[in-house]
């Protein structure tokens, strides 16, 4: 395990980048808004509408909260990788054994059921709006086109059509938000901190499920990929991770408003799961015309799409890191970068096996494995950087002080709850409930 007196903490940082030591410059576009638009899915766009058709705009200070949350989670992640030049999962392997035995069965599980869900999602308002094809066939179609796009495109590539379809999620959806006139008082009250009879539930998912996943932890890969790997990129990081969730919180809070000022006055009971958001489509036509409704529905497939490629991407090179690691190749080998063998059995992965559960439907052992594990990712994540931003696994001067210490406990802890209760839903089938 590499320490604060190794050599090798000082040879990383005075490393010179792929841009010949230029200075660090901040670019609008970066892996933050990658890995903040890969977080957010349909089903983040369903739980925040379904939390303002109930609560109105009572847990709004909590999609505040989960903004400031993911700011440091992200941050943590990035962090630790430009200050060591090492990767996360590398970071994990340092903890002991159990990291690699709870990651390797998680990825694997994660990827076969996710990759179904994410398909699905996307295929979703397509089916929709051409209902010439079922929505299996639109499905696959969502993953084949994803695949190619990964397999044969660039990060540089793959970073500018994730920026496009952040420009259409978020035009579509903060103008929705306009047309339905928000209720500013009641939006200031709601940045109150306060739990609405009922809304425990609902206040945790806002806080801790909207763009929490797996993704989170691939931002020290993207800063690589991007070519930022060196500690001078630090304040970029920041900027770039911040701007990104704040980007995204705007989103967020902007179909909080639509479910406050639509859903709740059209007193609609929205579905569970993303066909919630098909139930808000017939909505929208019904009170603004198909121009609105059908401009919703393009938002939601961008928001769908955008999660498909950002973790084929992402999530791929975790894999491929993983595996290389395993293998004894180490962190950065060809094998285990985009494009890279160990890179590309993943995207397989990711898109061809899960296409079988189109057929056999969900099986119960399976997606009780991928609630279980899931359950733990966010806990685990934000425990194992306790670790890994405190003593001799990062240089002094970049380690946590007292307050991010505090921050990242609090987010530990909260993960943690939310965890145990996404836990206790995942085993409810064997137990009867």
């Amino acid at each position: 395990m590499r320490t604060e007196n190794d050599p090798g903490f000082g040879a990383h940082a005075a490393r010179t980048d792929d841009d010949g030591g230029a200075p660090a410059k901040w670019r609008i576009v970066g892996p933050g808004l990658v890995v903040a638009a890969t977080g957010v899915g349909a089903a983040d766009m369903v739980a925040t509408l379904v939390a303002g058709s109930r609560y109105g705009y009572g847990l709004l200070w909590a999609v505040v909260l989960g903004v400031v949350l993911k700011i440091i989670l992200v941050e943590g992640a990035g962090r630790f990788t430009l200050a060591t030049g090492r990767t996360i999962f590398e970071g994990w392997r340092s903890l002991g054994r159990w990291t690699t035995w709870y990651f390797g069965p998680y990825i694997m599980i994660w990827g076969f059921v996710y990759g179904a869900t994410a398909m699905s999602s996307a295929a979703l308002p397509l089916a929709a709006v051409f209902p010439v094809l079922p929505l299996w066939a639109w499905a696959i179609v969502m993953g084949l086109l994803g695949f190619v796009m990964v397999w044969f495109g660039r990060y540089a590539t793959f970073e500018k059509i994730t920026a496009a379809l952040v420009g259409l999620m978020f035009v579509t959806v903060v103008g929705l938000a306009v047309i339905a006139t928000p209720n500013v008082p009641e939006m200031i009250g709601g940045l109150v901190p306060v739990i609405p009879e009922g809304g425990v539930l609902y206040t945790l998912a806002l806080a801790g499920g909207v763009g929490g996943t797996i993704t989170l932890a691939a931002y020290g890969y993207w800063l690589r990929e991007k070519g930022w790997y060196t500690p001078k990129w630090m304040r970029v990081m920041r900027i770039d991770n911040s701007v990104a969730y704040v980007v995204t919180g705007i989103f967020v809070i902007a179909m909080l408003i639509v479910g406050a000022e639509v859903v709740r006055s059209a007193g609609v009971a929205l579905s569970s799961g993303d066909e919630g958001l098909l139930d808000l489509y017939a909505v929208l036509r019904a009170e603004y015309g198909d121009v609105v409704g059908t401009g919703f529905l393009v938002g939601f497939w961008a928001a769908s799409f955008s999660s498909i490629i950002g973790v084929w991407n992402g999530v791929s090179l975790m894999f491929a890191d993983f595996w290389g690691n395993i293998r004894g190749k180490e962190s950065g080998h060809p094998d285990t970068r985009v494009g890279g063998k160990y890179f590309r059995f993943y995207v397989l992965w990711l898109t061809f096996p899960p296409m079988l559960l189109f057929a056999l439907g969900q099986p119960i052992g399976l997606i009780l494995a991928y609630g279980v594990l899931g359950s733990l990712f966010m806990p685990f994540l934000a425990l194992t950087l306790l670790g890994l931003l405190n003593g001799r696994r990062i240089p002094r001067q970049w380690a946590n002080r007292w307050h991010t210490n505090t921050a990242l406990g609090i987010t530990a802890l909260l993960f943690g709850i939310l965890g145990v209760q996404q836990l206790v839903k995942a085993v409810a089938p064997l137990l009867g409930g």
